[in-house]
């Protein structure tokens, strides 16, 4: 009987601190750095923070100076001819990899690109990984389209993945990070 009471003592200590460790074990796994700029841009571009966090976690798990296969560039991994274009329409100043700039232009982008497919999340996010090109004959296709402007299926697993996994980390945000 002794040995039982140890065993659930121990027991309860240990999830004791599970859950008192809990909130820095979920911040160390999802960091957040630059949240002034992420809170300033994605309210200046009317997007939810929460998103945008989820973005630049899973384009470059907040390394500003992060570069993919494809020479996409920054915390929100923009490629330099959208975010040439996208800097000049908006009018955004400065660098790719400046934090505060690269977030800016993807906010921009992210904006331009809801606004392009009717403010659905899942085509804007299938356009920022795959490009608003192929969304937009996806949409054509009734193999992936019934409708013309919902996705039903995403041909390319990377693009279907990464707008789950964008999906997923803002709700991870907005759970640790929210007020």
């Amino acid at each position: 009987m002794r040995n039982i009471l140890k065993i659930v003592a121990v027991v309860v200590l240990l999830s004791v601190l599970v859950v008192l460790s809990l909130p820095f074990l979920l911040k160390t796994l999802y960091p957040l750095k630059y949240e002034d700029s992420i809170e300033v841009c994605s309210e200046k571009y009317n997007l939810d923070k929460y998103l945008v966090m989820g973005v630049i976690s899973a384009e470059s798990r907040f390394s500003e100076d992060a570069v993919s296969h494809k020479s996409a560039k920054g915390l929100m991994q923009l490629k330099d001819d959208t975010a040439y274009w996208c800097a000049e329409k908006y009018g955004i100043d400065g660098e790719i990899y400046e934090a505060e700039v690269n977030i800016e232009i993807g906010c921009a982008y992210l904006r331009y690109l809801l606004d392009l497919f009717g403010q659905d999340i899942e085509n804007a996010l299938a356009a920022y990984n795959a490009g608003q090109g192929n969304v937009k004959k996806w949409l054509a296709d009734s193999r992936y389209s019934a409708d013309g402007k919902n996705l039903d299926n995403i041909p390319y697993v990377e693009t279907r993945d990464y707008v789950l996994r964008v999906q997923r980390r803002a709700q991870i945000y907005k759970k640790i990070y929210g007020n």
